[in-house]
């Protein structure tokens, strides 16, 4: 993996959340492909100082998307994007809203309502120019 990570543990958001967050905007944006691994849940958790069990449930929670899977042997490997169907300048706008939403602190259902005002904003304006 040449994508980097970091992770604020005195953020409101927890840190499972920022990892899984961060590696699921890699994978959206293209910087992670299909079959590239992800280092060990070890390895990744010495690495940012973090419990084991934090990057094991954001692992989890990647493959529960469906964006990664997990083999004996095989280690933690990508499989898919998230909204395919979308472009990749959607995909980079949705990691850097990611990025600043947990840099701010600001809980994720309060990023999905920012979000979800911000749409429902731009289909009663026109878009800007």
């Amino acid at each position: 993996m040449t994508v980097r990570l970091a992770v604020d543990v005195t953020a409101a958001t927890p840190v499972y959340e920022q990892l899984r967050a961060q590696i699921a905007g890699h994978i959206g944006a293209g910087s992670l492909r299909t079959g590239d691994r992800l280092p060990t849940v070890r390895g990744l958790a010495a690495e940012l100082d973090i419990a084991v069990n934090t990057v094991g449930r954001a692992y989890a929670e990647l493959e529960s998307a469906g964006l990664v899977s997990t083999g004996r042997r095989v280690g933690t490997v990508v499989t898919g994007r998230p909204a395919a169907v979308v472009g990749p300048e959607i995909s980079l706008a949705a990691e850097v809203l990611a990025t600043l939403v947990t840099a701010q602190g600001v809980p994720d259902d309060t990023a999905v309502e920012i979000l979800r005002h911000a749409l429902r904003q731009s289909r009663v304006q026109p878009p800007l120019s």
